[in-house]
């Protein structure tokens, strides 16, 4: 599919109400995605949600159209892409968004998921296919935006939702609504993102309770941005109790929400409360789980520029940049952009000793990554 040269700046953004052509647009942004510089360096809009949240919040389903391509889609394809999307979290998880292999989700969305889309399939096939690709383009959109190419994530999520309207999938539509209000969160919109949190929370209360719950975490995270302390601890309350419900409600199921456990509630809970300046709060929750694994080096990496921040913010100097340097070194590995953004929140706290020495080198190495990944 040769490319005309033509720009379409809304590319990937439209939330098509008819369902053949919402598999269009998708493929097509796919199919273009990797020609277009411009995607990658273009800011994030958070109006872009508008459209896309409300068309998803009016109705979160719709019926399959029916199919009527040449090839069949069976279960053995179906089966494929589970354990694509598998793979590419599990690489994802401990290698970064900008790794190679993360990056790659998109060249297999339009050559290998594509042909899918447009194929002949059973009522159930046809859903779960969706559901599936749905998946996938959500995680294309989350390593886009570890990598800091926020408004392709932008885009991922907006297809990422549209898909799973078309399979019928409101546990992994309320999910991706929470991503998208995550990225809302991580881009300064904080109201935005309770909109869309609670949107999600609100919309579909029959969900999978851990995914109710994760959208109150991320709830939580945004009232605590906005320095908005009980209503953060009411949220975050809440998502305990989800939690705990899900475990038992629906463990076993839908493995793409299976990391909103115990421990991913204790590193939220922790960064939290470093939001809200309340460091001993911070050590509280962090002495609760295990520092996360190798399997989880981003996790780790910004596990410890919270605690980094949360001993400045305690005037621990010394305690402070052993645990950024060590939070640095796991981001260098993972060249991951989102990352960076944690360490100048840690940057950021070390204001009152910011003539001495070992900050100044410190601060330099973080500016020195970040310009490395710019530029990568």
């Amino acid at each position: 599919m040769e490319w005309s040269g033509r720009l379409d700046q809304d590319s990937g953004l439209r939330f098509p109400r008819d369902q053949q052509d919402a598999l269009t647009e998708a493929t097509s942004y796919w199919s273009t995605l990797n020609r277009r510089d411009f995607l990658t360096s273009s800011p994030f809009v958070a109006s872009a949600f508008s459209e896309p949240v409300t068309r998803w919040l009016v109705s979160p389903t719709e019926p399959l159209t029916a199919s009527s391509g040449r090839l069949t889609i069976g279960r053995s394809h179906i089966e494929e892409l589970h354990a694509a999307a598998d793979a590419a979290r599990l690489w994802d998880s401990r290698f970064g968004g900008a790794a190679w292999k993360s990056q790659s989700l998109t060249t297999y969305l339009y050559e290998r998921v594509t042909p899918l889309l447009s194929g002949r399939f059973t009522e159930r096939d046809g859903r779960e296919l969706f559901s599936v690709t749905g998946e996938m383009a959500r995680l294309a959109g989350w390593t886009a935006f570890d990598a800091g190419k926020h408004q392709t994530a932008q885009r991922h999520y907006i297809q990422a939702l549209r898909l799973a309207k078309a399979g019928g999938n409101v546990h992994l539509g309320s999910y991706i609504l929470t991503t998208m209000a995550m990225q809302a969160l991580m881009r300064g919109f904080t109201s935005e993102a309770i909109d869309m949190a609670q949107g999600a929370y609100e919309r579909v209360p029959s969900a999978d309770p851990r995914v109710l719950g994760f959208a109150k975490l991320i709830e939580a995270r945004a009232h605590a941005r906005e320095g908005n302390g009980r209503t953060a601890s009411e949220c975050l309350s809440l998502a305990e109790r989800l939690q705990d419900r899900g475990m038992t409600e629906g463990n076993g199921e839908r493995p793409w929400i299976d990391f909103f456990t115990r421990q991913r509630i204790i590193t939220d809970a922790a960064e939290i409360f470093r939001d809200l300046k309340l460091p001993r709060a911070t050590f509280t929750w962090h002495a609760l789980g295990e520092m996360p694994g190798d399997a989880y080096a981003r996790s780790r990496g910004i596990r410890l520029s919270v605690l980094a921040t949360a001993h400045a913010q305690s005037g621990e100097l010394d305690h402070s940049l052993r645990l950024g340097k060590e939070s640095l070194r796991l981001f260098s590995r993972l060249q991951s952009v989102r990352g960076v953004d944690y360490l100048k929140i840690f940057t950021a706290s070390l204001k009152p000793w910011q003539q001495e020495k070992q900050v100044m080198t410190y601060i330099d190495e973080v500016r020195e990554l970040g310009r490395s990944l710019a530029l990568a």
